[in-house]
């Protein structure tokens, strides 16, 4: 008892310690930075973050982190090659870049020189450990082997195509449908995450959890285990300071605590899924049995792997969509220009308007419009708004920025989406037609240009997927509701994924009446 006690007295002096630490630091630093700004005549220039000593950017990572986003976009639109310097107490020496050429070299020219490093993979590890999404090198290459195989397959393709007919016939369009009824006020941005983690967990474990339209506890605690999950790991990145995030996780305090116990839950039904079926020997059309045939992946690092896929297709799609449906909301004409290209399609292939049957991988295929707008909605409001890597070796980027080893360098889409250098005047604007060529047909864009799938070795490999999924909601929603947004005015909030900030509230009126 007195070894526990001195234990628990010295744990918590090391944390007051740690604190006072802090504390003087601040204070050392507030007044070099006082100093500094009223005896210099070298004032912070106006493009580029304004950096102090000792601080660096502290002050104005401080003041603008609720709207890091748009900060950091604005700063670079200033940046002659749209490229600038951050660095902050507690992190490497890192850049931001916008410019296209910059990104193609790190993504693809110089691809080994620019893994994902440590300060990416440890604030995540506990949570996604070494799946897919959070390795570098020859185990990155291994599992990207095998996925790739997978996602190239047409039982795969035919596999996620039931599943989402499955889930909008019997699940999506009633609970719209419901609140059509009642007029009740939904939580679009939940309705669709929901939707999401069932679609996703069909697709990696052949598990439904059914989340969205059925009262199943299991699923409801386990989804609400992976969004905490999520938040808290991406939130240990945007820390002043990250020693104090290592600190609370070490005392097993606060969001840590938290942290931890979310991550059980998820991982604990991971595990149990993947015990079953390798103890049974089940084979089924999902990602899960793909991997389980690589005989060298350990139950640990299959569960890293599924749960990182999971990550990517419950938080990308809802996120795509979320975003779709807030930027339809005040285009009416582009609303119109969907429904005029579905009812063609429907015309065609003599299909009854407004009845619930989904559209064939063909037909949606076909169309071009809504491919157009939902990419164009992507351009401004991408999923994963910015991803980091590790200069393994020094280097100089295609716009002279001179990248020492150990530098982070971030290439940030949500800016690129925003860049006159990139989209011309109106780069602001929600114009679907930019896409569209002279005989309707939308085109491709550089990934370089449009990371928003990412590019070179690393191309997100269900993009496909995630195309058709997000059409086959976007067509059978649009088709049969009309969304009015209640929130006209709302905020990202950036997690892992960009979400909108307090959910994304609407009324829903049903068309065929």
């Amino acid at each position: 008892m007195v070894f526990s006690r001195n234990c628990y007295l010295c744990q918590h002096s090391m944390e007051l310690l740690n604190l006072l630490s802090l504390l003087l630091f601040f204070v050392i630093s507030f007044y070099a930075y006082l100093f500094y700004y009223n005896n210099s005549s070298q004032k912070p220039t106006k493009t580029g973050f304004k950096t102090y000593p000792i601080i660096g950017a502290l002050p104005e990572f401080l003041k603008n982190r609720h709207r890091f986003l748009d900060w950091t976009t604005d700063v670079l639109a200033d940046c002659p090659t749209n490229t600038a310097t951050l660095w902050r107490p507690g992190k490497a020496r890192g850049f931001l870049t916008a410019n296209p050429l910059n990104v193609e070299h790190m993504l693809k020219t110089n691809f080994d020189n620019y893994p994902k490093g440590d300060l990416f993979t440890i604030p995540l590890h506990d949570f996604l450990g070494q799946g897919i999404f959070n390795i570098d090198g020859e185990p990155w290459k291994v599992q990207r082997k095998t996925a790739s195989y997978g996602f190239n397959s047409k039982s795969l393709r035919n596999f996620v195509m039931d599943n989402v007919r499955v889930e909008i016939q019997t699940r999506l369009v009633p609970v719209l449908a419901k609140a059509a009824k009642t007029g009740h006020v939904l939580d679009l941005q939940d309705i669709l995450e929901r939707f999401a983690f069932d679609n996703v967990c069909k697709l990696t474990f052949n598990f439904d959890p059914c989340c969205l339209g059925d009262d199943g506890t299991v699923g409801t605690e386990l989804a609400q285990a992976f969004e905490d999950a999520t938040n808290l790991s991406s939130g240990r990145s945007r820390y002043a300071f990250p020693l104090l995030w290592k600190i609370k996780r070490h005392l097993n305090v606060g969001s840590e605590r938290r942290l931890a116990e979310s991550i059980a839950v998820v991982h604990a039904f991971a595990d149990k899924i993947i015990m079953s079926r390798l103890a049974h020997k089940i084979e089924d059309e999902d990602l899960l049995s793909r991997f389980i045939q690589k005989e060298e992946i350990s139950p640990e690092i299959l569960r890293d792997i599924i749960i990182s896929f999971i990550l990517a297709g419950r938080d990308t799609t809802s996120s795509a969509l979320s975003w779709f449906f807030w930027l339809l909301s005040s285009r009416p004409d582009v609303t119109k220009n969907i429904l005029k290209e579905l009812e063609t399609i429907r015309v065609r292939n003599k299909k009854i308007n407004g009845d619930n049957d989904t559209y064939s991988f063909d037909e949606l295929r076909d169309m071009q419009y809504l491919h157009a707008a939902i990419s164009e909605s992507l351009r401004l409001y991408p999923p994963v708004p910015m991803d980091s890597k590790a200069c393994q070796s020094d280097d100089t980027l295609p716009d002279g920025t001179i990248v020492r080893k150990g530098c982070l360098v971030t290439y940030h889409t949500y800016a690129m989406g925003r860049m006159e250098s990139i989209w011309g005047k109106n780069s602001q604007e929600f114009l679907p037609e930019r896409w569209l060529d002279e005989n309707g047909i939308c085109r491709r864009e550089s990934p370089f240009r449009y990371p928003v799938f990412h590019a070179g070795p690393r191309m997100c490999l269900g993009k496909d997927l995630a195309y058709m999924q997000m059409k086959s909601i976007a067509a059978t929603v649009i088709e049969r509701f009309g969304i009015a947004v209640e929130n006209k005015s709302v905020d990202p909030l950036l997690s892992l994924t960009l979400r909108v900030r307090g959910g994304l509230l609407v009324r829903v009126k049903d068309r065929c009446i």
